[in-house]
């Protein structure tokens, strides 16, 4: 009898051993908008962290929310700097409404193309936004910048009278001051609701990312599309954010583990973004779409058109804003 109760003590001292091993573990919740388990490149760099991680064996896991499952695309902002939720992938023009300054991450023509987008993460530009992101109390985790474009059920858009009568979503105040300038009228969504938009008779066409064109099946709903080639018009920031709250809950081998985490996902991205536009064009080919490119003209004259919109009303209205444009143009 004495050995059962013996055997049964040991038992119980694992047990308990066990559970506050399972208990001292920390499990980040991850948000965001973009399908699960479909080859969204975004999903897939949260899901590269997840793998990290759990490798690096520090007592951390993420747990991922995909397709707007946890919160609604233009929520997640509030959420993170609130300490609702741990992280997010988020288009950070999303939250220009609380801070005007990320309207920089998405202005008409400022990117234009992948090299330049790799040399914005690493200048004042980026340093001043990343200032207004922690200031907030959130921290980036992971850069990415991905190309987008036009498509359109009624007629290609490439030069500014193209875009003429058409009622168009764009993804944040610059492109739609831009656009409203050639004549287009604006209904505005997250990208999660563009096919919708289209399939309803909501929206004649819409800009949006490569990879978002392709993951939400916007060619099933539009006659042609604009890809970014050279001329990209169309650029957007989409970091990996962290609150600043689930931060400073980690210990020091869990954010070191985060933050290589972040670096492999971030040179995980950058491989893949220009073969994201290309996919794009493929899938919208073979789905009988027309594909069309903006020539140089085309790119200048809605650049004119957005100086005098967009950039003018972001530089006189937006704290720091003629700066922020000028440190983005200071980039070779």
């Amino acid at each position: 009898m004495n050995k059962r109760f013996a055997k049964l003590a040991i038992a119980a001292s694992f047990s308990v051993f066990f559970t506050g091993a399972a208990l001292a573990d920390t499990t980040l919740r991850v948000s965001h908008q973009f399908p699960g388990g479909k080859g969204d490149v975004r999903d897939e760099m949260v899901q590269l962290m997840a793998r990290e991680v759990k490798d690096a064996n520090v007592g951390l896991e993420l747990q991922i929310y995909p397709g707007q499952s946890l919160f609604k695309a233009k929520e997640q902002w509030g959420a993170l700097v609130q300490g609702r939720v741990d992280m997010i992938s988020l288009p950070l023009d999303y939250a220009s409404g609380r801070h005007p300054e990320f309207s920089a991450t998405l202005m008409p023509g400022l990117v234009r193309n992948h090299e330049r987008a790799e040399r914005l993460n690493h200048s004042k530009f980026m340093d001043m936004i990343k200032k207004v992101i922690n200031d907030a109390g959130a921290r980036v985790l992971a850069d990415a910048w991905l190309a987008g474009g036009f498509a359109s059920s009624k007629e290609c858009i490439t030069s500014p009278d193209t875009a003429k009568g058409q009622t168009l979503r764009a993804a944040g105040p610059a492109f739609d001051e831009m656009l409203a300038a050639a004549g287009a009228s604006i209904a505005s969504m997250p990208s999660s609701e563009i096919y919708t938009g289209l399939q309803t008779g909501v929206l004649d066409g819409a800009n949006t990312s490569s990879g978002s064109f392709v993951s939400y099946r916007i060619y099933e709903q539009v006659k042609c599309l604009t890809a970014p080639g050279e001329n990209a018009l169309w650029f957007m920031y989409e970091p990996v954010l962290i609150s600043e709250r689930s931060w400073d809950r980690l210990n020091k081998a869990q954010q070191d583990a985060l933050v290589a985490a972040g670096k492999k996902a971030e040179e995980y991205f950058s491989k893949e973004a220009a073969g994201l536009d290309q996919k794009m064009v493929d899938v919208f080919a073979k789905n009988g779409v027309k594909v069309v490119k903006m020539s140089p003209e085309d790119y200048n004259a809605w650049l004119d058109i957005a100086k005098k919109s967009s950039y003018k009303t972001f530089a006189e209205k937006v704290p720091n804003g003629q700066a922020l444009i000028d440190a983005a143009l200071a980039v070779e």
